[in-house]
C-alpha cells in the first residue's frame, strides 16, 4: 500500500545536504512511503523566531524539496506574531518556490490569537492548507504559546474559507476528536506519541475517514509504529487507504504516479 506522510521533520538538526536526505528517503521507501510533507526545523531558534530566522528555516526546507522534487513537498513555517506585512511577505517568498503547498505553525501563539487572521489571510490569497501544531493541555498547561484542540477548532470556525491541520491525534485525544467534529473544513493528521487503542477507529467514526490523514512525526516518531497503528485499526482496507495516501494527495494536490 503506497503511503504518504504528511507530518516530518527530516532537517531535524542536520543541514539539509544531499546524503543525509538520501537516508530519509531511503528509509521512507523500505516503509512504502512515496512522499514525505518537509515541516521544517521548526523549533532550531526557540518558540518565536523573527523574519530572518524563518528564512533560514524555510531556505533549508525548500532545498529538500529542490534536490528531492519527486519524494519531497514543503510547508512554509510562519510567525503570526511578527504582523501582518512580514507574514504575507515570507508566505509570497515561499509560494513563489517550487514544492511549496502549505503552511505550518507550531507554538510561537495559541491558536486563537488574533494574529493568525495574518495567517489565515496567507493561506487564502495563495491556496495553501495549514498544519497547526496542537496538544492537548491538560497536562502541558502553557495556553500562550501551546494550542489545545479547542483553540484550533476555533481557528477552523472563524476562517472556514481555509483547510487547516490539527497535528497530532496522540495528543489532541478523544477530546481533540470531538472539538473537530462540526468544523468540515479541520483534518487531523495521526501523529504524535505511542498508538493509544480505539482511537484511530473514534477518529474516522466521529470525523469521516476523508478528513484523517496519515502523519508520523519523524524523527521523533518511528514509522513502523505509526504506521502499524492504522493497519491494525478495525476500519475498512478503503478507508485505510484513505488515511494512508489518498486524504493527503486530494488536500495538497498531488499527482503521484
Amino acid at each position: 500500500m503506497r503511503i504518504i506522510d504528511v507530518h516530518t521533520h527530516p532537517v531535524f538538526g542536520n543541514p539539509a545536504d544531499r546524503v543525509h536526505l538520501q537516508r530519509w528517503v531511503d528509509h521512507g521507501r523500505r516503509h512504502d512511503i512515496v512522499h514525505m510533507i518537509v515541516l521544517g526545523d521548526v523549533l532550531l531558534y526557540g518558540a518565536t523566531p523573527n523574519a530572518e530566522q524563518l528564512r533560514k528555516i524555510n531556505n533549508d526546507t525548500a532545498t529538500a524539496a529542490r534536490m528531492f522534487p519527486d519524494y519531497f513537498t514543503a510547508f512554509c513555517y510562519l510567525n503570526p506574531l511578527l504582523g501582518e506585512r512580514a507574514t504575507m511577505a515570507e508566505a509570497e517568498r515561499c509560494a513563489a518556490k517550487p514544492g511549496f503547498r502549505g503552511i505550518k505553525l507550531e507554538i510561537a501563539n495559541n491558536a486563537s490569537h488574533s494574529a493568525m487572521r495574518h495567517v489565515a489571510k496567507a493561506a487564502r490569497t495563495f491556496h495553501l492548507p495549514i498544519l497547526q501544531h496542537s496538544w492537548s493541555t491538560v497536562n502541558i498547561r502553557d495556553r500562550q504559546h501551546q494550542s489545545d484542540p479547542e483553540d484550533t477548532a476555533l481557528f477552523a470556525r472563524r476562517f472556514p474559507d481555509v483547510q487547516i491541520i490539527m497535528a497530532h491525534l496522540t495528543g489532541i485525544g478523544f477530546r481533540g476528536v470531538l472539538e473537530a467534529k462540526d468544523c468540515p473544513n479541520l483534518f487531523v493528521d495521526t501523529s504524535g506519541g505511542f498508538p493509544e487503542e480505539g482511537l484511530i477507529e473514534f477518529a474516522v467514526e466521529h470525523l469521516g475517514a476523508d478528513r484523517v490523514l496519515y502523519g508520523s512525526d519523524l524523527p521523533i516518531r518511528e514509522n513502523s509504529v505509526t504506521i502499524g497503528r492504522i493497519l491494525g485499526a478495525n476500519i475498512s482496507a478503503a478507508d485505510r487507504r484513505k488515511l494512508l495516501f489518498t486524504n493527503t494527495a486530494r488536500l495538497l494536490k498531488l499527482n503521484l504516479n
